[in-house]
């Protein structure tokens, strides 16, 4: 998996996280003597995942939720489970293992009409069905996290009245976590949010395509042509499944909008 990839996992893995500490109340990190107390105490939180969209971004969170669960019950005292994985292949072959007691299923309902299914994470891709997950999940009083930045810039408006809807009168909030879909999940957001408050920002510049920065970095490098090196980028799943996306300049026209 590409950095920019792995960023933007772990940026999943953290907002799932800061969502369920303590029903969304503290932050990621906690003080050591938090987490000793924790330990003794044996309070480890079981949070339950339905994730939709099983490719490269989808696999990863798989991959890293497994390899870092003993370090996440150790010091955080959560303990994720995955209950189903929503695909829209099942005859795909999968470049990760699936979690025991997780379903791999194509019926999104599997994931959105399950009680038991705490947080909702959205990596499909898209923005009419994958729009229509994230509404429903909301609804249905479930968390949600998102990577999709093409959903976002197209639907923010609605997807916020439908958040506000679902908290409305909520004895327990609804989160909505987005942090994953800018800049390969660094967090950007809220430090523009809340650390830099005070400060004018007059541009941004640079790259801000992790495909186009594999192609550009690749023609320099070796030299090769523009068609393999896109060939190249959507073999490694740097591209998104239509490259136009990338290389027309949509992708980062969503970052910035």
């Amino acid at each position: 998996k590409s950095t920019m990839l792995s960023i933007t996992m772990l940026a999943i893995v953290s907002s799932a996280v800061r969502l369920q500490a303590h029903g969304g109340a503290r932050a990621l990190s906690r003080s050591a003597v938090s987490s000793v107390h924790m330990q003794v105490a044996g309070a480890v939180r079981t949070v339950t995942l339905g994730l939709v969209g099983g490719g490269t971004v989808g696999g990863g969170i798989v991959e890293i939720l497994r390899e870092q669960g003993p370090a996440l019950r150790q010091s955080l005292g959560v303990e994720f489970k995955f209950t189903s994985i929503c695909v829209s292949d099942m005859s795909k072959a999968r470049d990760f293992v699936l979690p025991d007691g997780c379903q791999l299923t194509s019926n999104v309902h599997d994931v959105l009409d399950d009680p038991s299914v705490e947080v909702v994470i959205e990596v499909m891709g898209g923005t009419t069905l994958a729009k229509d997950v994230v509404l429903a999940a909301m609804k249905s009083g479930k968390h949600v996290i998102t990577a999709n930045k093409a959903l976002i810039a197209a639907n923010l408006p609605d997807i916020a009245a439908a958040h506000a809807a679902a908290n409305k009168g909520a004895a327990k909030p609804v989160h909505f976590g987005y942090e994953a879909a800018v800049c390969g999940g660094i967090p950007i957001i809220k430090v523009l949010q809340r650390d830099l408050l005070g400060d004018k920002i007059e541009g941004v510049r640079g790259i801000i395509n992790g495909c186009t920065n594999y192609m550009l970095s690749s023609m320099a490098s070796t030299g090769c042509s523009y068609t393999d090196c896109l060939k190249g980028a959507s073999e490694l799943g740097y591209a998104e499944a239509d490259p136009t996306l990338d290389v027309g300049g949509f992708d980062a026209r969503s970052k910035l909008k």
